[in-house]
């Protein structure tokens, strides 16, 4: 019987390497829902290539009666349609590709309602990881990050307690290597151009300050139950390794790939089997070199600001996370400069007064009044 899986997230990055990874093993894979924020036309067209029974959308889309959909397929529109994807009876896994906070709740009502969550969606666990945690069961989250992929693979068949410290690698981004000063006049194009993935913009924009790096930390502190002094952070420009984990006689495991996203999201879906690779396997004879460096936290201040978080925990990450969405979103509509992203941020941490998690509604009205403050300051 084919995994019947829900892509929530469809007509994003990940979403779409999610679908050709179905495309070439349709054997094994049966997308049976489909959600998106608000193009309905491309959402729509990969319905009727999957022929699929559900689809939701995140707004209202005026023109969803020129379409044509699959005989039959059930459309909804808002935050609890897509949300309902993630629960229906005929899924067996929710690939959870949404962009930033609002994958919070899919993410909680996935694993209440017993899926397997491929977790695409890194912020679920950055702000709601004390709530999401102790609801999965061994085998029930699957991280789809690179990264955490690579480190989830790494530490399989080891006893936790020989974990000495995991390396969490780093691209550096666009401007690795830039001056404070060189930062302060850079544009969203050139933020966007990403010199070894292909990923969304807000993702891109955040690799270029780091914060994705750090969202990355607090990410793996939760997914691995290992404390923050145990996750090293290194820039490795080649992108090759995607991570390594370090034990206590000093071996260290390291996971080498392509920079290919379908291949994390494939192992997500066949874990815990190996399907044949979806793209070119890495040819070692074409590396030329790997280096590494310590991040520069004093020049991308980002990375230190969502560590500093991350250690503190309760509801300063989802103060964070929210006050970084609204800076993004303004650096790339051209209402912030670059550096202006992590004067927001600071500024609201430094006004936020933490809370112990207690309830998505709790950190939904953090999130509320941390976005509020950092329109404020923009």
């Amino acid at each position: 019987m084919p995994l019947k899986v829900a892509i929530l997230g469809a007509t994003g990055s990940i979403g779409r390497q999610a679908l050709d990874v179905a495309r070439q093993h349709g054997d094994a894979v049966q997308v049976v829902a489909l959600a998106a924020g608000s193009n309905f036309a491309l959402l729509a067209q990969q319905a009727l290539e999957f022929d699929v029974s559900h689809i939701a959308l995140g707004l209202p889309a005026a023109d969803a009666g020129q379409y044509p959909l699959p005989a039959g397929c059930v459309v909804g529109f808002g935050g609890a349609a897509i949300t309902a994807l993630g629960e229906l009876p005929q899924v067996d896994v929710v690939l959870n590709a949404l962009v930033g906070f609002a994958g919070l709740r899919v993410s909680h009502a996935a694993l209440a309602a017993g899926k397997v969550l491929a977790l695409a969606n890194k912020e679920s666990l950055v702000v709601g990881g004390d709530l999401l945690m102790p609801m999965a069961t061994a085998g029930q989250l699957l991280p789809v990050d690179s990264e955490h992929s690579a480190i989830f693979q790494c530490l399989a068949g080891e006893p936790a307690d020989a974990v000495a410290r995991i390396w969490l690698t780093a691209s550096g981004g666009p401007f690795y290597g830039l001056s404070r000063e060189e930062l302060a006049g850079m544009s969203a194009a050139q933020a966007l151009a990403h010199p070894t993935w292909q990923m969304g913009a807000k993702i891109s924009i955040d690799s270029a300050t780091l914060m994705n790096k750090g969202l990355e930390v607090i990410e793996a502190h939760h997914l691995f139950a290992i404390e923050y002094s145990k996750i090293e952070v290194v820039v490795h420009p080649q992108s090759c390794i995607h991570s390594m984990v370090e034990y206590a006689d000093g071996s260290v495991k390291a996971h080498l790939g392509v920079t290919d996203m379908r291949v994390p999201i494939q192992y997500a879906l066949s874990y815990p089997q190996r399907w044949a690779a979806p793209v070119q396997p890495l040819d070692f004879r074409q590396l030329a070199d790997l280096s590494f460096a310590a991040p520069d936290m004093e020049t991308f201040k980002a990375l230190r600001l969502a560590l500093a978080a991350g250690e503190s925990g309760g509801t300063l990450p989802c103060a964070l996370n929210a006050a970084n969405e609204v800076a993004v979103a303004a650096f790339l509509a051209g209402d912030c400069g670059f550096l202006d992203i992590e004067r927001v941020v600071e500024q609201v941490l430094e006004q936020h007064q933490r809370q112990e998690v207690e309830s998505l509604e709790q950190l939904e009205a953090v999130d509320a009044e941390a976005r509020a403050h950092a329109r404020e300051l923009l």
